[in-house]
């Protein structure tokens, strides 16, 4: 007697399996559209927020003065590791030799990681500063690029900060900044900047010299848009 399963068994389980299969489907599916429709879970979210994330860079913070530093409300001071570049949001710690900062007169302050990046705050503080205002800046220091390069801890000696305003820089050099453009290495004395700029090439800028169209070309449209 023939044990091979008759056609119309075949038949019912393939039905069986169908019938199954499409359940499963439709069951998950209507999970989905459920979840969807709650605000739970979309399938376009990770999309949405990769989007999110590349248009948009959260302002960051001022850092506040801390009397216990024993430095002076307008005196130039060490970046913290976790202060962010309030232009490109990079670390400015992490590139000591470049870092700039500007001090506000309720003694907050702002740290950057390049020259660059300050002369960009400077010229668009509407697109920058978060609502601070220009005469609310009471002092700016840049990291002066002729002396010693900075100790091994990562910080930058108290002697390497000068006056930003009274500062000269080399635009066009071959020195390549943590921006990967011309970062405009700052220098103490013109003679400094003088002899960088006959071993390195470029021209030497005071800080007047330093316009918005020369900022425009330099910064690109690297930067994020804030919000």
């Amino acid at each position: 007697m023939s044990t091979a399963p008759s056609h119309d068994s075949r038949r019912n389980r393939s039905r069986t399996r169908l019938w199954l299969g499409g359940s499963l489907v439709l069951g998950l599916g209507l999970a989905i559209a459920v979840l969807w429709r709650m605000g739970v879970w979309s399938p376009f979210a990770s999309a949405q927020n990769v989007a999110l994330e590349a248009d948009l860079c959260l302002v960051a913070p001022t850092t506040p003065y801390d009397p216990a530093s024993g430095l002076g409300p307008t005196q130039a001071r060490t970046v913290p590791p976790e202060a962010r570049c309030p232009v490109c949001g990079m670390f400015p710690a992490r590139a000591p030799d470049w870092a700039a900062q500007i001090i506000f007169d309720d003694g907050d302050a702002h740290f950057f990681d390049s020259p660059l990046s300050l002369f960009m705050y400077l010229h668009d503080m509407a697109r920058y500063g978060s609502g601070r205002q220009a005469q609310q800046i009471v002092a700016q220091y840049v990291t002066d690029a002729g002396r010693l390069p900075v100790s091994q801890d990562g910080m930058v000696p108290t002697s390497r900060w000068i006056d930003a305003r009274t500062a000269f820089y080399v635009h066009g050099s071959s020195a390549k900044g943590p921006m990967r453009a011309g970062n405009l290495p700052a220098f103490a004395s013109r003679e400094a900047a003088q002899a960088f700029a006959a071993s390195r090439g470029g021209v030497v800028l005071a800080f007047d010299g330093i316009d918005a169209p020369l900022i425009a070309r330099l910064g690109g449209r690297s930067t994020h848009e804030h919000d």
